[in-house]
């Protein structure tokens, strides 16, 4: 067999395959290297007794319809996939407990309808919102500006985007407070912040404002089939076009010639030839692990190992042997929190004792996810810090395990008033451990770097070029300037192709 290829994307997850498919439709010739047994990474589906469980997505933004069409429907279509793939728009935004205060929040999709509903809750607040809605947009437009030119100078933003100049440095609760927004609304508004991974204090108002125009203006959906069936798809329309995916494929190091990338070598000895490197996964392990140390610049490894890591996973998977409409769970998503304080929150989230958590019940968008009469339910906390992994054990693991799951599952019923525990058939447990192990990500890492400082979008996005630092190859992923999350991972799998293609394209005029 031939081993040479014009890339080789290590890692089969969002952004891996996402960067294969665009290279092969530009007629390059790809070797993907997957590890698993299955595409997907974390965007994959696992089966116990009679059900199939969502590995990870909670639900997907940036995709919109075909009348109103996100960045993710279009680059799906640029794909040629939008049509390959059914999906199921949420039909509200989310439903909010603030567990301390009894407090009771659903808020729906629609910019008016939000506005119009936060009004409701907090009368008066519609002034505020609306200008929080209308400065989104122009750092919406502004970010797209950025990304076609991140060479612009200041003078052409200021003079296009002068509000946008004004909060791109700007924490989100420093805008709140220049928007003169309702503290409740502000923290109804930032039920989201714990997907971006950090708290309103220390979220650049940049990120998060992009974040809620485009989840509250496009909306939300899932696959019918779960997020596996994306991954399926985006894996046979690689090797329809020409790629080729190795599954059970460990790479072990990225191969040097003359300081020069030319390759990988597998775990079992074999090795691919290859000019280009795209790495599906955290900049923690391709440094550490997989390049030659004479290879890795000093000043990679000051910014990864400075770089703080976001929020570690752990979840529950349950499957229930009656219907949501039995059992009382008439919500697709529950955040559970103790405080609606973003900052608050974060803190009672770096304890061991964090039980807060958000719930999804697939059956309420996606009736025939499971077996008639029973219900598909996921249950997702996370910690900031390492505070899991300094109280795990060998000998404590199980039981610890078992008790922040107890202790998750008994705050869900205190605070919503429903009874999940009775009815319980199947039941998983995903720790830090438990996604370290799959997804070889640092301290079971799910949403990569904390996006505070100059880890912000903003800034990174800035500074994209400069944290290239071994020819050759490109990080894509939830570690990349995006940050985590199926619409980002896909984004950055697009641009890292992009990048890539403009690589070879100047080797080829040299």
């Amino acid at each position: 067999m031939d081993n040479s290829y014009d890339v080789i994307v290590i890692g089969a997850g969002n952004a891996g395959l996402i960067s294969a498919l665009k290279l092969v439709k530009e007629n390059k010739k790809v070797l993907v290297l997957e590890s698993n047994n299955v595409p997907g990474g974390f965007a994959t589906s696992f089966i116990r007794g009679r059900f199939e469980f969502e590995a990870s997505l909670h639900e997907m933004s940036g995709f919109g319809s075909s009348e109103k069409t996100g960045p993710i429907y279009k680059l799906f279509e640029k794909l040629e996939i939008v049509d390959k793939i059914k999906f199921i728009n949420l039909t509200e935004a989310f439903h909010v407990y603030g567990k301390d205060k009894k407090e009771d929040y659903v808020m729906p999709f629609g910019i008016q309808a939000f506005i119009d509903k936060m009004n409701e809750y907090v009368p008066g607040s519609d002034k505020a919102m609306k200008k929080f809605f209308i400065l989104a947009e122009e750092v919406q437009k502004a970010l797209i500006f950025l990304e076609n030119d991140r060479n612009v100078n200041s003078k052409i933003l200021s003079e296009q985007f002068p509000n946008f100049m004004k909060v791109a440095a700007l924490s989100t609760d420093k805008v709140f407070k220049a928007l003169k927004m309702p503290k409740k609304a502000a923290e109804i508004l930032s039920t989201y912040w714990v997907y971006l991974g950090s708290p309103t204090s220390t979220l650049s108002f940049v990120h998060f404002a992009s974040m809620i125009l485009s989840y509250i203006y496009l909306g939300a959906v899932i696959p019918e089939k779960r997020s596996h069936e994306t991954s399926i798809i985006l894996a046979e329309e690689i090797t329809k076009n020409g790629g080729v995916i190795k599954y059970l494929s460990t790479v072990q190091e990225i191969l040097f010639e003359e300081g020069k990338v030319s390759g990988v070598r597998l775990s079992d000895g074999k090795d691919f030839k290859s000019k280009h490197i795209l790495f599906n996964g955290s900049p923690t392990f391709l440094y550490g692990k997989m390049i030659p140390k004479e290879f890795v610049p000093k000043e990679a490894l000051k910014l990864t190992n400075s770089r703080i890591l976001g929020a570690r996973g752990f979840s529950i998977y349950l499957g229930l042997n009656q219907s949501p409409e039995d059992i009382g769970l008439n919500d697709y998503s529950y955040f559970i929190y103790h405080s609606l304080d973003s900052n608050t929150e974060f803190e009672n989230m770096s304890s061991i004792k964090n039980n807060s958590s958000v719930a999804i019940v697939l059956n309420n968008k996606n009736p025939h996810c499971s077996p008639a009469g029973t219900t598909l339910m996921t249950i997702t906390s996370v910690f900031f810090g390492d505070v899991f992994n300094n109280k795990v054990t060998e000998e404590n693991y199980f039981e610890l395990k078992n008790q922040i799951a107890e202790n998750i599952l008994n705050n869900f019923e205190e605070t919503t008033g429903i009874n999940i525990k009775s009815y319980i058939e199947e039941i998983e447990i995903a720790s830090p451990v438990t996604y370290a192990r799959y997804a070889g990500h640092p301290d079971g890492v799910i949403y990569g770097y904390k996006l505070t400082g100059l880890d912000n979008l903003l800034p990174r996005t800035l500074n994209m070029e400069n944290e290239n630092y071994v020819p050759n190859v490109r990080i894509c992923g939830g570690f990349d300037v995006k940050g985590d999350g199926f619409s980002s991972t896909y984004l950055s799998g697009y641009q890292a192709a992009k990048l890539t293609l403009l690589d070879m394209k100047g080797e080829e005029e040299e």
